[in-house]
C-alpha cells in the first residue's frame, strides 16, 4: 500500500462514459481517490451524494474527484445518472488498482478508503476504512485539501 509522502502510482482505468482516464492527467491538480464498494449501496449512495453537494467547494481547493470501485462502467453510468454526478466512476474491473493501493478486500470488493494526492502526485492523506458502512465526513478531507499550497 503506498504510504504519504510517496508518489502517487499511477493508473489508467475507464469511467462511465468509456473514457481512459489516467491518474497522471491530473497532475496540477489536486486528486481525491475515493475507493468504494459497489454502486447503489446505501452508504455508497450517500457518500457520492455528499461529494456532489460539496463539489462546488472542492473545485475551489483545486480538487478532482475520481471514484474507484470493481463495478462496470455500465454499472457506474447508472449511479453517476442517477445521482447526477459531475466527476468521474473509475471501473476497476480487473481490481489491479484496488490491490495497487492496497484496499482489495479478500470477499473481491474495494474497502472504502481515501487517498488525496497534491499537484505534484504525492499522497498527502489515506484512511481505509475497516468495514464496509463507515465512511468520513467530506469536512475532513476538506481540512486536508486547505492546507495543501
Amino acid at each position: 500500500m503506498p504510504e504519504i509522502n510517496s508518489k502517487a502510482p499511477d493508473f489508467t482505468l475507464v469511467n462511465q462514459d468509456g473514457k481512459e482516464t489516467k491518474l497522471s492527467d491530473f497532475l496540477g491538480k489536486n486528486v481525491i481517490l475515493a475507493f468504494y464498494p459497489f454502486d447503489f449501496s446505501s452508504v455508497c449512495t450517500t457518500e457520492f451524494e455528499c461529494f456532489q453537494d460539496d463539489l462546488n467547494e472542492l473545485n475551489n481547493l483545486n480538487a478532482q474527484v475520481l471514484g474507484i470501485s470493481v463495478d462496470s462502467k455500465y454499472c457506474h453510468k447508472e449511479f453517476a445518472t442517477k445521482l447526477g454526478l459531475n466527476f468521474s466512476l473509475l471501473s476497476d474491473l480487473n481490481k489491479e488498482v484496488c490491490k495497487l493501493y492496497g484496499t482489495l478486500r479478500t470477499e473481491g470488493f474495494s474497502n472504502r478508503a481515501y487517498f488525496i494526492i497534491d499537484k505534484n502526485g504525492v499522497i498527502k492523506f489515506k484512511h481505509v476504512m475497516l468495514t464496509p458502512g463507515e465512511r468520513l465526513e467530506n469536512k475532513e478531507l476538506i481540512e486536508v485539501l486547505s492546507k495543501l499550497k
